[in-house]
């Protein structure tokens, strides 16, 4: 059973008991996820931009776009439209396929991991999680990776409020610290 098959026959129910919903449309999902590569002190190295794409293309099986600086900062060296970043945004089956990996592979492979503390859920009900090695994922060779980079992962939600997002969260198996 898939993770979106777990969210609707077993989450979604839950929900409406602990929050009194009367429709099942009205229940907290995943809405999408955004994993996000800062180039930092990369921006010059083209071979740290190709290693962090093909990072991006082997965890999340989709080609990132390159996010651009709004503004000139002159103390970091960034000129307006300089590629700055990358990102991949999933949604649907591809999303919950990311999401089951998360909970399941990815962080109990995180060094030193002890559970997520729930003060990183926002009051939107949305998570947002740094991993600081991208070896973390299985996907990723170790023996093939030139340059380790950290990563962002963003988890959206549809949730109202912060305790019907860590709820969500939580049902769906994200090991948060108690």
């Amino acid at each position: 059973m898939g993770l979106k098959d777990f969210y609707k026959k077993q989450v979604v129910p839950q929900l409406m008991q602990d929050f009194e919903f009367k429709n099942s449309m009205a229940v907290p999902r995943l809405e999408k996820v955004t994993v996000n590569v800062g180039l930092g002190k990369g921006l010059k190295d083209s071979n740290f931009i190709e290693a962090v794409e093909k990072t991006l293309v082997e965890i999340t099986g989709q080609k990132p776009i390159k996010t651009k600086a709004k503004k000139s900062i002159s103390s970091f060296k960034i000129r307006k439209g300089m590629d700055v970043g990358m990102k991949v945004t999933l949604r649907g089956a591809r999303m919950y396929d990311f999401v089951e990996r998360l909970i399941s592979v990815t962080l109990p492979r995180v060094r030193d991991f002890r559970g997520i503390a729930p003060k990183i859920v926002d009051k939107n009900g949305n998570m947002s999680l740094g991993i600081r090695e991208s070896h973390a994922f299985s996907e990723v060779k170790v023996e093939e990776i030139q340059t380790v980079h950290p990563l962002e992962v963003t988890v959206t939600t549809t949730a109202k409020n912060y305790e019907q997002g860590l709820a969500l969260l939580k049902y769906l198996g994200f090991p948060f610290k108690s």
